[in-house]
Order: structure tokens, then C-alpha cells, then sequence
């Protein structure tokens, strides 16, 4: 068995957590499986896999293993793809992670419309607003607000978002509606804790240049559904993208204040690693998710 064959062959193990299983779904014998993992860690000089009679698990060297084994021969995949055939038809296993509300809203509602274009590819997604490590985590592409950081990293901005500062109703009955931006310094925020729990303060456009304002507030939250859950429950104002909230403002729920002085637009962009530029997986999700975002303002 040649060394891809063989991480090839661990992966599924640790996959179905079964050397038997393995076997089968491989068509090998269950003496060869054993054997193969036993010349592996050999090889290797570890040992990759805790086993007893009714559990396979990796050690923390067969964790390691197992993510870079995952990285090779999706490497390999990929570059065989480039050269075959079937790259008019992207085909396999694609692992994408959304921000909530965006995919909630422009994305998910409409996957069916991408399986039916390109039904072999099989999507594996995540929803939320943490920072992923796409390449430890074996991520193919995200979809992320704000000013893309990571310069190791391809991205394709695919919409601008209107922002809005806004308070709920209820809060501006019992505090008042602030008319400056001194007035507005002395309310309360729901605050938003980026990355590393950083709050980011409030922005608006003043004759062409950006005041920054950081309030106090009762609450922060590292989390955009949650942000605006919060602004609704009447615990301070939030500037938050007017898409998430048309409904709240339109009944009234939410306020607007201060729409001459809106923050700066916020930018959303796919991002992948270089790597991932081979792969026709990608590419088509990419495009297909820029379409869907080009609707956004």
C-alpha cells in the first residue's frame, strides 16, 4: 500500500471510528487494515490510534496526522481535478462557513438553485460570526463582514451594506431621542465585540470625514442576530446592517436616528485560502454566492 493509499486509509478510520467499517467501505480485509496502520505507525514512529474492542479514537499525534492527511489529499484531489474532464462538473465534498444572518437571508433560502446546477458537490456548511482558521480547520471558503485582515488570503468583495444607528422605540421613550452626537454620548449602547473581544466603536460620516463614539451599555455580544436582539430589547442603540432590521423599522419597532451621518458602508467578501484557487468547487460556489449577495444593499 503506497503512502497516500495509507492516509488515505486512516482518514477513513478515524472518519467511521471503526477499523471494520473501514474495511468494508473500502473493500480491503480486515487483516490488511490492521496491518497497514500497524506499518504506518511504524513508519512514522508514533502511535496514531487508541483502540479497544469498541472504539477507535486518534492520539494527539493521530490528530495532527489526520489534519494534514485531510490537507494532502485534498490537495492531490484538487490538482487531478484541474486536469480532468470532470472539471466542467465539479464534483465532491465542499466545507464553507457563512456569517448567520447574511446566509439566513441571501444564501440558504436559495441553495437549492446551486444543487440543481452542480448536484455532485456536497456542501457542508457553518453558520456563526467567529474567526475560523480555514486551513487548520480544513475550511474551503467563508463569507465575512468588515475589511478582509489576513493577507494570506485570496477575497472577492461581493456587497456593500447600508448601516443604520438605531434604538428601539420603547428606549427612546424612556431616555429621549438624541439630536448631536454629544447628546447621543451620553446613551447607551449594546456594544459589539469583535475579534479578540475588542469593542468596535460607533462611526458616522460628518461632512466627509468619520467620528468614532464608544458608548457605555449594559451589554455586549460577539454575535450579529444577537446584537440586534438586544438593540430590540430596548438596552441601547446599535448600528447594525438595515438589511437584518427592514421590518423592525418599517413598523416602528426600531428607530433610526441621525440618517444624514450613517457609518461607511460595510463590506462583505468571500475569502479562501491561495490553494483553494485550483479547485472548480470553489470557483463555482464563489460566483454563485456573488450573485446572490449582488442583491444586498
Amino acid at each position: 500500500m503506497d503512502r497516500l493509499d495509507a492516509m488515505h486509509l486512516f482518514v477513513r478510520i478515524v472518519d467511521l471510528t471503526s477499523f471494520t467499517k473501514a474495511a468494508d467501505e473500502l473493500q480491503l480485509p480486515r487483516a490488511s487494515v490492521s496491518l497497514a496502520l500497524q506499518q504506518l505507525e511504524a513508519r512514522l514512529g508514533v502511535r496514531l490510534l487508541n483502540r479497544t474492542t469498541r472504539h477507535v479514537s486518534p492520539t494527539l499525534d493521530g490528530q495532527a496526522y489526520y489534519a494534514r492527511c485531510q490537507q494532502i489529499l485534498q490537495d492531490v484531489g484538487e490538482a487531478e481535478e484541474l486536469f480532468r474532464a470532470s472539471q466542467l462538473k465539479p464534483r465532491g465534498k465542499l466545507r464553507v462557513d457563512l456569517q448567520g444572518t447574511q446566509a439566513l437571508r441571501y444564501v440558504l433560502p436559495h441553495l437549492g438553485e446551486f444543487h440543481a446546477c452542480y448536484p455532485d458537490i456536497e456542501l457542508e456548511i457553518g453558520l456563526g460570526d467567529r474567526m475560523v482558521d480555514l486551513v487548520r480547520e480544513g475550511i474551503d471558503c467563508v463569507l465575512r463582514s468588515g475589511e478582509p485582515k489576513d493577507s494570506s488570503m485570496v477575497g472577492r468583495r461581493v456587497a456593500l451594506l447600508t448601516q443604520v444607528t438605531c434604538a428601539s422605540r420603547s428606549y427612546l421613550d424612556r431616555r429621549g431621542t438624541p439630536a448631536t452626537l454629544e447628546e447621543f454620548a451620553t446613551h447607551d449602547a449594546v456594544n459589539y465585540a469583535g475579534s479578540g473581544g475588542r469593542i468596535l466603536p460607533f462611526e458616522f460620516i460628518v461632512d466627509g470625514e468619520t467620528r468614532s463614539l464608544t458608548l457605555g451599555g449594559p451589554v455586549s455580544v460577539n454575535s450579529a442576530s444577537g446584537y440586534a436582539v438586544c438593540c430590540k430589547a430596548g438596552l441601547g442603540f446599535a448600528q447594525i446592517p438595515r438589511y437584518a432590521i427592514e421590518a423592525e423599522l418599517a413598523s416602528g419597532e426600531l428607530v433610526e436616528v441621525f440618517p444624514q451621518w450613517r457609518p461607511a458602508p460595510l463590506p462583505v467578501s468571500v475569502l479562501y485560502p491561495h490553494a483553494r484557487q485550483l479547485s472548480s468547487r470553489v470557483r463555482v460556489f464563489v460566483d454563485w454566492v456573488a450573485e446572490r449577495m449582488a442583491v444586498a444593499g
